[in-house]
């Protein structure tokens, strides 16, 4: 029953796929937005992909309608109308909405292959979006849910956010910032962070849950951490000043506990 599902869903995108009109770059309309509208216009206003760059900010944008792919970079920045992504699904390499303030949802957007900027974006939920290839950066922002995401390719920053867990987050390929998310409770389905991890100021998160891989320093200090669970190596530092751990166990029983490469802070007078 379950390859019968696979096969119709299979067969389903393929459908979907051929239903999609291919625009090889927005450069045959003399990179002129408006052009492309009257065409598309002209042609029914199907759903329709472009190949290569889409350059859109500064414009008074308000939606990208029925534009389902970017196989290069599509750039947004300060685009204050832009209230709907609309069909869009993908965008190949980095999606730049850096001042898009009217946008409150990414809508059925799912996979970005490069930097992911939503500084100055209001939203609280990244809906459907399950990959990000590089960067993304939410310090400071409204974000309370992670929505599908599983995978971040480079540097994660959710600093002094109202996260309450990273849900289905797997993966970090760069570093993590989670300093002073004074509501985070769970760390999700999180397994490896590539690079340092900082949990500082964490107060009501108890538990590392799944995760086993920390390639930096990981900083816990300020946070109610009781366990190391499954965490099985950290490649700097461990910081436990001022938690549970420190009171409960010396260096030397981490150590025994976890592979940590770098030194451990037990108190500030360490």
């Amino acid at each position: 029953m379950k390859i019968e599902h696979i096969i119709r869903r299979v067969l389903r995108e393929e459908q979907e796929e051929e239903r999609i009109l291919k625009i090889p770059g927005i450069r045959y309309f003399n990179n002129d937005w408006n052009i492309l509208q009257k065409f598309l216009e002209s042609q029914g206003y199907p759903r329709y992909s472009i190949g290569g760059d889409l350059d859109l900010s500064y414009t008074g944008i308000e939606t990208l309608g029925n534009l389902v792919r970017v196989e290069g970079d599509l750039d947004l920045r300060r685009c204050y109308n832009l209230q709907s992504l609309g069909d869009l699904e993908y965008v190949g390499a980095n999606l730049d909405l850096y001042g898009c303030e009217n946008l409150r949802s990414l809508g059925n957007l799912e996979y970005v292959g490069g930097v992911l900027d939503l500084r100055d974006v209001k939203i609280e939920t990244l809906e459907n979006l399950n990959y990000v290839g590089g960067s993304l950066n939410l310090r400071l922002s409204d974000i309370k849910s992670l929505g599908n995401l599983e995978y971040v390719g480079g540097f994660l920053d959710l600093g002094i956010t109202r996260i309450e867990t990273l849900g289905n987050l797997e993966y970090v390929g760069g570093a993590l910032s989670l300093e002073d998310c004074s509501n985070l409770k769970s760390l999700g389905k999180l397994n490896h962070v590539d690079r340092w991890l900082d949990l500082y100021g964490c107060e009501n998160l108890q538990s590392l849950g799944n995760l086993e891989y920390v390639g930096g320093g990981l900083g816990l200090a300020e946070t109610n951490v009781e366990t190391l669970g499954n965490l099985e190596y950290v490649g700097g530092y461990l910081d436990l000043q001022n938690t549970p751990l420190s009171e409960k166990y010396a260096e030397d029983d981490i150590r025994k506990m976890v592979k940590v490469v770098g030194v451990i802070v037990i108190s500030y007078e360490d």
